[in-house]
């Protein structure tokens, strides 16, 4: 047993990077990651609803940096690996969980706009975050990436393929990175799918569901801490149910 773990701080010291941590589960990881001794960095267009989750971040004795940025502005993306690497010189951790979800529609009726959206936030601005960030996770000796998914993306749903088809590509971008860095600097892969969560995005997509009937982002987020605790084997799958 380490001293960390004897404090009760099992990633004192790691620097995590957790998208779309403004809200939702990005939020709820973020604050679990700092609340066990992890030093992170919050990213979002929303300033206001960063502040608010520094405040209980730090409020609760935690550490971390806010930084706002839009995901489909690559340009931002290679400006904070850039900041993280002049002041940390690696990235321990990176939780992808930002994510657009277009308007439920068939197939034929796809709105190209939010479609077009949806490709950005969720397909390139991955492939953007992976190239900006790689070289820091493999500086880390340990590095994790974290995938947050949905099922449509294994799954195809009617009324969901423009989302739908945005997950299985984000899947497929992350399978592919975990194969190429399976056995150079340590990096691991996970996917995780968090099942039904009260979230912003899922009141949108069920309008009249009582969110009282669905699980809390913190159950979540205290997920993915646990299994960044754990030395998984890459290309791990986990469903939060």
């Amino acid at each position: 047993m380490t001293a960390s773990d004897v404090n009760n701080k099992p990633l004192d010291g790691r620097v995590a990077l957790v998208t779309g941590s403004s809200r939702g589960i990005g939020a709820a990881t973020a604050i679990q990651l700092a609340r066990d001794g992890a030093h992170v960095i919050l990213t979002g267009r929303d300033v206001k609803a960063l502040e608010g989750i520094e405040d209980e971040i730090h409020a609760a004795g935690g550490q971390s940096t806010i930084a706002p940025m839009d995901l489909t502005e690559s340009d931002s993306i290679a400006r904070l690996a850039s900041a993280i690497a002049g002041r940390w010189d690696r990235l321990d951790i990176l939780v992808i969980s930002a994510a657009y979800l277009p308007t439920l529609t068939p197939v034929t009726q796809i709105e190209p706009k939010q479609f077009n959206q949806a490709i950005t936030t969720n397909i390139l601005a991955t492939q953007v975050l992976l190239a900006a960030f790689d070289a820091l996770l493999k500086r880390s000796g340990h590095g994790r990436v974290i995938g947050i998914t949905s099922s449509v993306g294994a799954k195809p749903r009617a009324f969901w393929a423009a989302y739908g088809a945005t997950k299985a590509a984000f899947e497929s971008l992350l399978d592919s990175y975990a194969q190429e860095v399976e056995k150079i600097g340590g990096v691991k892969v996970a996917i995780v799918d968090p099942g039904a969560t009260r979230t912003t995005m899922r009141a949108k997509a069920y309008p009249g569901e009582d969110p009282q009937t669905v699980k809390e982002a913190q159950v979540v987020g205290q997920k993915i801490a646990e299994l960044l605790q754990q030395d998984f084997s890459t290309m791990h799958r986990m469903r939060v149910d």
